[in-house]
């Protein structure tokens, strides 16, 4: 590689990279997965090639082999059916926390969609609940707040309160299983 080859992709590498890492982050939700597409755009652009003049426009094309690796990463990504009976791993009781039965989504517009449907069932699930359960999985859930703080402030034993919140996940599951998110996640 002759000496101006090695400073045009020098410039390039510091003026694109951080732009280039945005536009990658942006379809790649993991910043290890998008620093490795990066990266691995910059070693094809260095090792890959030995006429880098044949490249017209160096931006267009870093940022076309960045969709490509991106394409390539969403092929690579095995696709599976998602139920979230699957998930029951804490015997029949089942799980406890919403994290436990929410899928992971991704960024697509599909995704986002179904987020948002996701959080819709949440609400009105939530807004169907005694006001005990619905209580105790808010401040669990979303206020951070251990069952120990919950019950100091309230009064109200550990194991009923823990009763009351796998109530609360149990209905949230149901809803969530029955209405919106009976698809395969991507």
């Amino acid at each position: 590689m002759s000496p101006k080859e090695s400073k045009r992709i020098s410039s390039a590498y510091k003026d694109e990279h951080g732009r280039l890492l945005g536009y990658i982050r942006r379809r790649i939700p993991s910043y290890v997965e998008a620093e490795d597409i990066l990266q691995d755009i910059f070693y094809q652009l260095t090792v890959g090639f030995n006429d880098i003049r044949r490249i017209e426009n160096l931006t267009a094309w870093l940022y076309k082999v960045a969709d490509n690796r991106i394409t390539d990463l969403f092929r690579r990504k095995k696709h599976t059916t998602f139920s979230y009976n699957d998930k029951v791993t804490e015997g029949e009781d089942g799980p406890l926390t919403l994290e436990e039965i929410l899928p992971s989504v991704g960024t697509t517009p599909d995704d986002e969609e179904l987020k948002e449907i996701i959080w819709e069932t949440i609400d009105e699930t939530l807004s169907s609940l005694p006001e005990e359960q619905r209580s105790v999985f808010i401040d669990n859930e979303f206020e951070e707040m251990s069952f120990k703080e919950i019950s100091e402030k309230t009064g109200i034993g550990i194991n009923t309160l823990i009763s009351r919140k796998r109530y609360a996940v149990l209905a949230l599951r149901k809803n969530l299983d029955d209405g919106c998110c009976s698809r395969s996640a991507v």
